[in-house]
Formats: C-alpha cells, structure tokens, sequence
C-alpha cells in the first residue's frame, strides 16, 4: 500500500506521514524532495507555482510511488497534491495507493508557518495555496482528516482509517 497525506503547507503531512511510517515500520518520502531546484527558488523568492512547475515534480513523485509498488513495499509520502488533477495524477492506475488530506483551519495553518524556521516555504505563500487548493470532493478517492489533535492523535487517525478500509 501506498499512502499519500497530503494538504497544504502547515497542516502536518510531513510530521503526520513521518509518524506513521515509523508506526507501521513503512519507508517515509517527503514530496519536498522531488521539487526540482527551479521551483525551490521560485519558492524562496516567494513566487508561487503554476501547474506546469508542479507537473514533473507530481510525475517523479509517481514515478516513486510506482517503484515502491513494484517493489512490493509499502511506503508513506507526504504531498500537498492541492488540485484534484494532481491527486488524479498520482492516484489514478494505481489501486494499491490511497490518500488523507488533512484539513486545518486557515488561523492554525498561518500560526505553524510563522513558527516554521528553516523551510524554503515562505509563509506569504500561505494564501496562494488556499487560493490554488481544491478541496476533496464526494466521489474522490481521497479521505478527509479534521486535525483537530497533535500529529500523534491525527497520525493514530489515519492509521485507524487505514484500518478499516
């Protein structure tokens, strides 16, 4: 099985994600990682970014995700995976991945960002992805997860959910 925890920038996916692959001894990829050096500048420079920047980060981030099904691994990747195109992308063809997005209430996203220290997502890029951001809608294989815990109480969450699929 392939999780992806996805949602916007502070609402735990990659805490959250972390967390459970460590639970369930999964291999943990943070979708931060695949973002080609272009769009981390872009980023840096608090220019957001257009679809066709996240275009091949999304493909190599599939592109993991196929190599750990191949290998028969499951594995945790945390990913913003904003638009419904995007969480087509990565879960279309793909019946061993399924997918959480965390959803925070825009006040806590806005308060984790001013705290964050170190990541190259400036928090002025907040509502530029709430302007992008599309939430799951009925019909999407997609779970919605209300984080209204620490990461260990959501993680637990999702693990729960997992359990019942």
């Amino acid at each position: 099985m392939i999780l992806i925890v996805a949602g916007v920038s502070g609402s735990g996916k990659s805490t959250v994600g972390a967390l459970i692959a460590g639970q369930l001894h999964w291999r943990f990829a943070d979708a931060d990682d695949f973002h080609p050096e272009s769009n981390v500048v872009k980023m840096r420079s608090g220019i957001p970014l257009t679809d066709e920047d996240r275009l091949p980060w999304l493909h190599a981030i599939a592109a993991w995700m196929d190599d750990r099904i191949k290998a028969g691994e499951s594995a945790v990747v945390a990913c913003s995976a904003l638009k419904r195109s995007y969480r087509d992308l990565l879960l279309c063809h793909r019946p061993d991945a399924t997918m959480v997005f965390l959803e925070v209430s825009h006040d806590e996203l806005a308060r984790r960002l001013a705290m964050r220290a170190g990541h190259f997502f400036p928090k002025q890029l907040l509502e530029s992805q709430m302007k992008t951001v599309e939430q799951p809608q009925p019909g999407e294989s997609v779970r919605t997860v209300l984080v209204d815990g620490d990461a260990a109480w959501t993680a637990d969450k999702v693990i729960a959910l997992l359990d019942r699929a």
